[in-house]
């Protein structure tokens, strides 16, 4: 990993951080344009592969929690450097309960708190809570990922969320369906503008 610049430099969709061709005119993808999701904007490091992979397995299915640490520097770095401004607050994705006791970890909030000691912007780890385990998502086609994440996540903080940016932080992006249901539920709770914050977007 000595130069990741390649990486970390792709030009991306504003709103869902999908890799642009260079000749692609404009700052959102075909598939943003035709359906807005509920989700402002986000923020990724670089696509999910080789070698950066490694770093997110490492923290997730390994416990090399200060993998998280290395991960929020420079996503610190990129979300000061996109449009739109810092969020307001730091929500991580939230873990089913059973999957959080069997893991130990949110693998999320490991990357918010240390998104919080150095953008100086709270993280509520509880704001936001999983209240179904609902079946892995990768079988699924879209309309079935949706069907199943309704009703999955609930705001459990309204008055911390109603009026403020919120960063939503999780370790993968991969279709952007989990994401977008929880942007969904953080707008109807009052939030102002939804920015994803993820470490690593699947192609």
């Amino acid at each position: 990993m000595d130069d990741l610049a390649p990486l970390l430099s792709r030009r991306r969709c504003i709103q869902c951080a999908i890799a642009l061709e260079t000749r692609h005119p404009a700052r959102h993808c075909h598939a943003c344009l035709a359906g807005t999701p509920d989700f402002d904007a986000t923020v990724t490091l670089a696509d999910y592969g080789w070698p950066l992979d490694h770093l997110v397995t490492g923290l997730k299915f390994r416990g090399q929690l200060p993998l998280a640490g290395w991960l929020a520097d420079r996503l610190g770095e990129a979300l000061r450097a996109a449009p739109g401004g810092l969020p307001d607050v730091l929500v991580p994705v939230p873990l089913a309960p059973a999957r959080l006791r069997l893991r130990g970890y949110n693998q999320a909030w490991e990357i918010a708190r240390r998104l919080e000691g150095q953008l100086q912007i709270a993280a509520l780890p509880t704001a936001l809570q999983r209240v179904r385990d609902n079946p892995a998502q990768a079988t699924l086609d879209r309309a079935e990922r949706l069907a199943n994440l309704h009703g999955a996540f609930v705001v459990a903080e309204p008055a911390r969320i109603a009026g403020r940016h919120v960063g939503v932080v999780d370790d993968v992006m991969t279709t952007g369906t989990t994401l977008g249901e929880i942007a969904t539920q953080l707008k109807r709770t009052g939030a102002l503008r939804v920015t994803n914050v993820v470490a690593l977007r699947t192609p």
